[in-house]
């Protein structure tokens, strides 16, 4: 059952050594182009602005206790940016950094996400702008360092040799 509404509050949300452990996902599909009688498939990601409007960044939240790491971050994913899909690999990465707005260190994880279903509606729609950009473009607007690194990881996995792009 699809869920309209977000979660809020942090009283049932996980605490690692003081820090607030947050999770998420770099949503990414392949956008075919077409050009000069070749075609390829370019990498695109999901970025989300931020809930006050100031920045852009991958969307992430607070893991909440009956929920595992996956788990949550699907359902990040889907209350902010209105996407579903399959989480591919292990997580990229583990950070830590601290929160702009309060000055307290997080724990921050995030995962790929091969999209495969877009929402028309989802619960912070009213909220949020959700855009598909290049890599390059991704990069240049996210507004956390370790989100940056994240995606450099997840373009590296996505490029090795030992990864296939699949057609659905």
């Amino acid at each position: 059952m699809l869920r309209l509404v977000s979660r809020t509050g942090r009283h049932s949300q996980k605490y690692s050594k003081g820090r607030r452990l947050v999770v998420g996902c770099i949503p990414y599909r392949y956008k075919t182009c077409t050009e000069k009688d070749t075609e390829n498939d370019e990498l695109e990601v999901l970025v989300i602005t931020s809930q006050k409007g100031q920045g852009m960044l991958f969307p992430k939240g607070g893991w909440e206790l009956d929920e595992s790491l996956e788990e949550a971050a699907l359902r990040e994913t889907l209350e902010e940016a209105g996407v579903l899909g399959k989480v591919e690999g292990e997580e990229l990465g583990k950070w830590s950094f601290k929160s702009k707005s309060r000055g307290i260190y997080h724990e921050g994880r995030m995962f790929a996400l091969l999209v495969t279903e877009q929402l028309d509606l989802w619960p912070e729609k009213n909220l949020r702008q959700r855009i598909w950009m290049n890599v390059g473009e991704a990069r240049e607007v996210c507004q956390h360092g370790w989100m940056q690194e994240a995606l450099d990881i997840l373009v590296d996995r996505l490029t090795s040799p030992e990864h296939e792009h699949k057609e659905e």
